[in-house]
């Protein structure tokens, strides 16, 4: 394996060790404040790679033929698109937490290890499409189609999150018991001799089983601006390591944004006819940040000055301390 890549798995193993053991030493609901600064930090840190990115490709440490301006827009707007993507995956997150009525300051803690696990999932995912987008064109149309049936389902009526139905939850429970209450934040106890699963572990494996899901939408994304293995991991896990300050900013404002959906579906479809007119179109790579980056804030501002909607979101999951009634798995 390159150097690059050990230097990078490093990198990344250090910042979640100062998340885990600094920022978030203690179980505890972070402050609007403490998130948004901590989602300002991970930012900071994402686009601040761009650095290292003009260096690591003027230097020659990374094994590709692409300028190194290139090298740093390709990294940008692959960081933009997954930064993006992952505000949807916060309305699910919300349910999910929602349901199993897991308690505001474990929810980090979920966060975190479903997150990590996600990094591992995304590198095989990662390095699989690159290598059959290398070695198969067709691959090409097969991702762009995948992105604008994404795109449409966005849009449309979309189908509701049900947990209780989700078969994760049935696969979980024929491999271990599961308690029926919560043990602060353990994801395992052991009971009258045996190793019993919390609610807490069966929503970090939901968390984590929608991560992968997700990660069938947001790669290919990633894939139709670049092909550059390093490019697109590394934009893709500084983009997810955000994740978790940016749930608590936003899971109490999700109604805010309800526009914001069909931004995210006017970048999957841009991506998408990228992709399928791979050989007959190239546009410049400062045209696909200038139109993501438009196209997203556009989502913004108009969901900003729009009016709230008449049903405002039931609760926000980050406000459960005590869980008043966890449901039945």
């Amino acid at each position: 394996m390159p150097i690059i890549w050990i230097g990078f798995a490093i990198f990344v193993a250090l910042l979640l060790f100062f998340d885990l053991f600094v920022l978030n030493a203690k179980d505890h609901v972070p402050r609007t404040r403490e998130a948004l600064g901590q989602t300002a930090l991970w930012m900071t840190i994402g686009i601040g790679f761009c650095g290292f990115i003009y260096l690591a490709y003027s230097n020659g440490w990374v094994d590709s033929d692409l300028p190194p301006h290139t090298a740093m827009i390709n990294y940008l707007t692959g960081y933009l698109v997954e930064l993006s993507l992952s505000m949807d995956n916060v309305f699910v997150i919300a349910v999910i937490f929602g349901y199993f009525q897991v308690p505001g300051k474990y929810q980090h803690r979920v966060l975190f290890w479903g997150i990590l696990g996600a990094v591992f999932f995304r590198l095989a995912m990662i390095l699989a499409g690159v290598y059959l987008l290398d070695q198969f064109d067709w691959m090409f149309y097969v991702f762009g189609i995948l992105l604008l049936f994404s795109a449409y389902k966005m849009v449309g009526k979309g189908e509701e999150v049900h947990p209780s139905e989700n078969p994760v939850i049935k696969f979980v429970k024929r491999l271990v018991p599961v308690t029926h209450d919560y043990h602060g934040h353990d994801f395992w106890i052991r009971q009258a001799g045996k190793i019993h699963a919390t609610p807490l572990f069966v929503a970090l494996v939901m968390v984590e089983t929608t991560d992968v899901i997700f990660a069938i939408d947001s790669i290919p994304a990633i894939l139709g601006i670049t092909t550059d293995s390093f490019l697109v991991f590394s934009s893709n896990i500084l983009a997810v390591l955000g994740l978790r300050a940016l749930y608590f900013v936003l899971s109490s404002m999700i109604d805010k944004f309800g526009l914001l959906k069909y931004s995210l579906a006017l970048i999957l479809t841009f991506v998408g006819v990228k992709l399928m007119l791979h050989e007959v179109w190239h546009p410049e790579e400062w045209l696909s940040l200038v139109v993501i980056f438009v196209t997203l804030a556009g989502g913004v501002v108009l969901s900003l000055m729009s009016k709230p909607p008449a049903e405002p979101h039931p609760h926000d999951p980050t406000k459960i301390e005590q869980p008043t009634e966890v449901p039945d798995i």
